[in-house]
């Protein structure tokens, strides 16, 4: 895998409060490599760690992208949803932002199905169709429609299982996390102080609960994705 320049700068980093951990008490002995300092009861990524990671992270998906590979972003904490879905829709990605429903992957016939009963339901809708059935009826498919689509809605075009999986936050995602590794999915996680870093592929150490922080690594990420995949569509 060939090393790229992804303009990666570390006082971007902190003005984004990358390198703030949780407090000393609540953390990973595993992240002890990743940890620079502690300050005023709180431990500090080293953001030289978090940058190698980021920049071989970035790598990884603009090859996977150049090659017409598929990706889902998975984060689901209210605050971190509008930033989920604005990265995945700016990438052309997958997404779910809302609420990982268990066996999403590992179960995916089941997901298959409802993604055919969604897309059904969104054409009768178009076309019409709900329109002309009786009132509790429609009310009823209306009430199915709106359920598959804050739940399904960022994966509706998904024909497959994704190729890579790039998760915001390890604990709160730590299901869809599993299913990646049952399945053998790469992965790419962020990783904050508290969090194992074995767990995914490319750990990439960083504050998961700053939105800013958050921001920053998806843009990088979806930059990455974004040029691979133009060199996809030259060079089909």
């Amino acid at each position: 895998m060939t090393r790229r320049y992804w303009n990666i700068n570390l006082e971007e980093m902190m003005e984004a409060g990358v390198h703030f951990g949780h407090g000393t008490r609540k953390w990973n002995p595993k992240m002890a490599p990743y940890i620079s300092a502690k300050r005023k009861g709180i431990h500090i990524t080293n953001l030289t760690r978090t940058a190698r990671f980021l920049s071989e992270a970035c790598d990884l998906v603009f090859d996977a992208a150049s090659r017409g590979k598929q990706f889902l972003i998975v984060g689901t904490k209210n605050k971190e949803a509008d930033s989920v879905a604005w990265a995945a829709i700016r990438a052309r990605c997958h997404y779910v932002n809302k609420k990982w429903l268990g066996g999403m992957l590992t179960n995916w016939s089941t997901t298959e199905t409802r993604l055919h009963k969604f897309r059904d339901l969104r054409t009768e809708q178009k076309t019409g169709g709900l329109s002309r059935l009786p009132k509790r009826d429609a009310a009823m498919l209306k009430r199915q429609l709106s359920h598959l689509q804050t739940y399904l809605g960022g994966i509706k075009y998904m024909t497959g299982l994704p190729d890579i999986v790039i998760i915001v936050d390890q604990h709160e995602e730590y299901t869809a996390l599993q299913e990646c590794i049952t399945l053998g999915i790469p992965t790419i996680c962020l990783i904050d102080t508290n969090c194992d870093p074995d767990l995914a592929d490319i750990s990439i150490p960083a504050n998961d609960d700053a939105i800013s922080s958050i921001r920053l690594i998806l843009n990088k990420l979806v930059f990455a994705i974004c040029e691979g995949r133009s060199g996809y569509i030259r060079n089909p």
